[in-house]
Parts: structure tokens; sequence; C-alpha cells
């Protein structure tokens, strides 16, 4: 027996030269308790070496996906969220995270002044959440200039629907003046010119101070936020707003509830006219006619059940009626003023 059939034999129950054999027989591979184990090291073994390959490919592009500790990642350099104290959303985020671990890498790219640290892109709601729970944060490394830094930030947040249109607006203000152009504001929020001016011309409007008070309200949308700018022109709205602002129910409420009690707080609301109503009655007591006044206008208003054809009387006597009045004192004159 050559040593081929040998292990054909004792690997493949192979018959060896010479044994006979029967037409339906197959050959049915045995592994033993060593060999399949020596078959799962080695399948590990390249698996490791195809995993290494792929991380020394994105280190040699600038790029690669590491664990950090949340210490050394600092924030971006232009902020693009207003903090809030109750963020129901942060809340599900950080529990998602402790339960299931961390599904999504965030962006970051090397310090570009000091060694060993890095400035994150997008994905500070993952990073504050892995700092809470004690744990390392899962990380993109990308080589990345200042205007790349910004629209991957503006891009990511727009693409997650996460921001509120002053979080936008806010954004906008400070890359502007940072001295980013129009062009990297516009790319980083994913607009164009118009709404970019209008996003910078209402957080100009809006004292920041204000706005972080408030928080992101994202239930109050664009129109509202414009409104609210449009309606902080006067001393007198910011008067209001700081009564407000010093309230007990501001300061425990959530962040659309807070912009509510600052929006009502300087709305403009057209004042009520002020309406006299007077009822007119018959000598005999009868109530068949009322009288009312508001700038502006006057209304007699005939009661046709009590009094039936006395408001169509009263109609076509206007002319005397009327004539009368002139001829009284004054009556003239003040028809003519």
């Amino acid at each position: 027996m050559s040593r081929k059939d040998a292990i054909d034999s004792l690997f493949l129950k192979k018959p060896a030269l010479g044994e006979k054999t029967t037409a339906d027989r197959s050959p049915v591979r045995v592994r033993t308790g060593a060999i399949s184990a020596m078959g799962s090291s080695l399948q590990e073994m390249a698996e490791g070496a195809k995993a290494a390959a792929r991380l020394q490919d994105q280190l040699a592009s600038g790029e690669a996906v590491i664990s950090l500790d949340p210490s050394t990642v600092e924030g971006s350099t232009i902020a693009d969220r207003l903090p809030t104290t109750i963020d129901p959303k942060f809340d599900q985020l950080k529990a998602s995270i402790a339960e299931n671990g961390q599904q999504v890498p965030i962006l970051v790219r090397p310090h570009p002044e000091t060694a060993g640290r890095y400035q994150v892109a997008y994905g500070r709601r993952r990073l504050r959440a892995a700092a809470d729970l004690g744990r390392e944060v899962s990380a993109i490394v990308r080589n990345l200039t200042d205007r790349e830094l910004v629209v991957a930030q503006g891009r990511e947040n727009l693409d997650r629907a996460d921001l509120s249109f002053i979080e936008k607006a806010l954004f906008a203000l400070r890359l502007e003046a940072a001295g980013f152009d129009r062009a990297t504001i516009t790319a980083a929020l994913s607009t164009d010119k118009s709404d970019v001016s209008r996003y910078i011309a209402v957080a100009r409007s809006i004292p920041e101070k204000l706005a972080i008070q408030i928080g992101p309200a994202a239930k109050a949308g664009r129109s509202r936020w414009i409104a609210l700018a449009e309606n902080l022109e006067k001393p007198k709205d910011l008067d209001a707003v700081e009564t407000i602002l010093e309230s007990d129910r501001f300061k425990i409420a959530d962040s659309d509830t807070r912009f509510a009690l600052i929006f009502n707080a300087v709305s403009k609301r057209p004042a009520k006219p002020s309406r006299k109503v007077k009822a007119w009655t018959t000598p005999e007591g009868k109530t068949v006619a009322r009288i009312q006044q508001e700038p502006g206008r006057t209304a007699l208003i005939f009661d046709e059940k009590r009094a039936p054809l006395f408001g169509e009387y009263v109609a076509d006597q206007l002319n005397r009626l009327y004539a009368q009045f002139l001829e009284t004192n004054g009556g003239g004159k003040a028809d003519q003023d």
C-alpha cells in the first residue's frame, strides 16, 4: 500500500489497493477531533488575516475603525446642537447602547495640534453616552480638513433629521463667524443660499443666550422661530421674556414648552375691539331692540317677533331723522368731522 493509499484509507475510508468495494458505496469523510480543531484554527487564522488586511488598507487610506477612550475625543470646533436638560431621545440612545452595544461608530479626525487626541465630526450623543456608561467609543478615524469636518458634521445630522430649525440657524451663523464661506455653509446644511441667509438672519435676531435657554424646540418649526425673531425687536418684548425666564414653570419645562412660553409672551395679538351693548325698551317695558357700539360702527338690531315691522318703519324714517340730526346744535359740524 502506498503512502497516499494509506492516508486515503485512514481519513476517507477509501479502500486500499486490492480491497474489494461495492458499486453503491461512496467515500465518506471522517474528521477526528484533532483534525476538526486544526481546521477551525486555520479558518480563524485566515479570517484574522483578512481582517488585518482590511484594517491595513483603512490605515493606509487614512481611515480606521478603532475603540477610543471618550476623554481623548474633543468636541468639534463649531457646535451645532443646543444643550437640553430633558432629552428623551438621548436617554433612549444610552439605554440602547447599554443593552446592545454601539451599533454605529462616530466620526473623528486626529487632533491637528495634539498627538493622541481627536476631534469629533459627528456622533457627540453616542460619545456622551459611552462616557456616561464608562466604556470606550467605537470611532471611524478620518483625516479631514476644517471644511470637510464641518460639512461631514452638518450632513450627518441632517441625514438623521436631528437638528431643529434654530440649531441649523445657529450652526450657520457660527460657521460664518468662523470664516467659512457661503459655499461651505450651503454644503454643510444641504440647502441653498437663500435658506442660509434666512438661517443667519434669524440667528442674529434671537440672542444666543435666549436660544440656549430655550433649547432646540424641535416642534416649533421655521415659521414660529421667524415670528419670534420679528417679535423681539422692542425692549418691552425683552422685558416680558426676562419675566418668563425667571419663572419656575419655565425652568422645569421641556424645550418645546419653553419655546411656547416665550412665544406667547411676545406674540403681537390684535386687541379685541371694545363693544358696548345697550337694550332699548318700549314705554310699556318691552325690550324690542339692541344697540351695539364699537369703534367705528353702531348697530341697531330689532326683535321682529316682539315688534313686527318696527325695524322697517325706522328704516323708512332715516331721511327725516338725519335731517333732524343736522338741525340740532353741532349736528352738522359733527357729521363733517
